[in-house]
């Protein structure tokens, strides 16, 4: 082999295995979890409250849920109390935290035929601030039997996610993980 055929093949070689070691750093780097707010895991009261949204009436005449307009709500509190977590108060003001549950039609522009989309803002009630939001997108379906399987897909999610969140520490171990 000449020489110069020699020292390319090296510069590839070299080459290769610099683009490789650089895609093995860059994977091995997974960022540090932030800390949840101390409030939602500290919470013993909860006010649950129904931020509202459209109607599942009908979209062009159309029923788009079974349940009525206030079926987020309903089933969300339902969830919230039978997972016995947290004591759900009648006011705010009693509260350690407020969760704001609500439902919209969306065009979100994915597409993903989605139909709309739930979501739950965790609150402090005593400044206002919003400590946390989840949000889960509810796939649209051509039959209603499928289109409230959805819904009931994407609430469970929102529960889960919740209960995650709430079993969350700040602990620097659990940040880590």
């Amino acid at each position: 082999m000449a020489k110069s055929t020699k020292w390319t093949v090296v510069c590839v070689v070299l080459a290769v295995l610099e683009f490789v070691a650089g895609l093995s750093a860059q994977q091995g780097k997974v960022p540090v979890a932030a800390p949840v707010p101390a409030q939602i895991g500290a919470a013993q009261k909860i006010f649950i409250s129904n931020a509202g949204g459209e109607s599942f009436e009908t979209v062009m005449d159309e029923v788009v849920f079974n349940g009525g307009p206030d079926r987020p709500y309903n089933e969300f509190y339902a969830v919230m109390k039978s997972w016995g977590r947290y004591e759900l108060v009648s006011s705010p003001a009693a509260a350690d935290l407020a969760l704001e549950i609500s439902w919209t039609l969306s065009d979100t522009g994915l597409r993903l035929p989605v139909l709309g989309q739930l979501r739950l803002v965790v609150v402090d009630p005593k400044t206002n601030v919003v400590l946390w939001n989840l949000t889960e997108y509810v796939r649209g379906a051509i039959l209603l039997g499928n289109r409230d399987k959805n819904f009931d897909q994407a609430m469970n999610t929102i529960v889960t996610r919740m209960k995650s969140l709430a079993g969350t520490t700040n602990s620097p171990d659990a940040t880590q993980k």
